[in-house]
């Protein structure tokens, strides 16, 4: 069981706009040892040492993908294929898609045929589970797959080659960047994004749904435009610009994103470090952030519930195999297995000189990232 139905949603604020939100001490502190962790360098929350816009490089922006939905099938066709060629067409892996993508049903009430008036109650899939956060995840950590590979006299296209990355990937453990139910809070939201793409030009994932629903897309650039209320205050507008998925999977991609349009009010402290913060209405709001680790075997720690009958680590060689040597060189991503590691430099701070004069500007929409 997955999550996605490609749907974009558009919440209305509650009436209590103007309380801002303080940002749990806990909240904080996992921050600054989980960037720690991985960057090797403090996490910043003061607003004026935070870049304004970030984006990752334009080879490295997420590619569209598809999320199949789990009343599709989900990704039964190139498991089948897989089954083919590596348990001689004994449908092993098959049957697990097959299970895992019905075995979730829920109970809701359908309509019956006569004159539409009769209602009974039924079990099926719901329309969201899918592998969006599998695509998703895949898009972040890997070039999109550019050549055919063939093993055991399979050949697997970059569009099987994308669907073999969202299963493995489907139960595969990540790193959880913030946020709680109803929403986000604004301020780990502007902080998050601010230090993993504006300093570190690392794509992140978001949950866009705010409740049980679950619709996940990667985010890869964002701008900010701000004014300051207060020695205390700062409102702000972040556009966010995200990689949508499409509707079906395709060996080559058409780059599809939209934007999600932030406004909201910063709290700061005496020192101007983000400590909260509160949403305006109108404003876009998210469930949660995160980011993928590294693909885990099957059925061990950090992929207990993957698809057993699938060999991750063959995966990731015929993904290899698929993309050029110099397109995975400069493939930059935390928790990288040792055949995909690159060197790379810490993400640094933007000085508070640079490119923050808008902080005194009032906060018209700011150029979409």
């Amino acid at each position: 069981m997955g999550t996605c139905l490609v749907t974009l949603t558009l919440m209305a604020l509650s009436a209590n706009t103007h309380s801002p939100s303080k940002i749990d001490i806990e909240e904080r502190e996992y921050q600054d040892e989980n960037f720690q962790r991985w960057w090797n360098t403090d996490f910043v929350w003061t607003f004026d040492d935070l870049p304004t816009t970030g984006s990752v490089p334009a080879y490295r922006i997420p590619w569209t993908g598809y999320d199949y939905p789990d009343v599709a099938g989900g990704t039964i066709d190139v498991m089948r294929k897989y089954d083919r060629a590596f348990h001689g067409g004994r449908p092993l892996a098959t049957a697990f898609e097959q299970m895992d993508t019905t075995s979730n049903k829920e109970r809701t009430v359908v309509r019956g045929r006569l004159l539409g008036i009769m209602r009974f109650p039924v079990e099926r899939t719901p329309s969201w589970h899918g592998h969006c956060n599998g695509w998703a995840s895949a898009a972040i950590r890997h070039a999109e797959p550019q050549n055919p590979v063939v093993r055991n006299g399979v050949t697997f296209t970059p569009a099987d080659i994308k669907g073999l990355l969202a299963e493995i990937y489907m139960y595969n453990h990540s790193e959880f960047l913030g946020g709680v139910d109803p929403a986000i809070n604004p301020g780990t939201l502007h902080a998050v994004l601010a230090n993993w793409i504006g300093r570190g030009s690392h794509p992140v994932a978001m949950d866009t749904a705010l409740g049980r629903e679950v619709f996940n897309y990667p985010i890869y650039a964002y701008a900010s435009a701000s004014a300051r209320r207060s020695e205390t205050a700062v409102e702000v507008k972040t556009n966010v610009a995200y990689t949508m998925s499409s509707n079906r999977e395709y060996d080559v991609s058409r780059h599809l994103h939209r934007f999600k349009r932030f406004h909201y009010t910063l709290e700061l402290d005496d020192e101007g470090v983000i400590v909260g913060g509160y949403y305006h209405p109108g404003s876009d709001r998210i469930d949660m952030l995160w980011v993928p680790l590294h693909a885990a075997a099957s059925g061990e720690e950090g992929n207990e519930r993957g698809n057993p009958h699938i060999e991750v680590g063959e995966v990731l060689e015929i993904w290899r195999e698929s993309v050029p040597e110099e397109v995975r060189n400069r493939w930059l991503n935390i928790d990288p297995l040792p055949e995909d590691a690159i060197k790379r430099a810490p993400p640094q701070p933007s000085p508070s000189e640079q490119g923050l004069a808008q902080h005194d500007q009032q906060p018209d929409d700011p150029e979409d990232p």
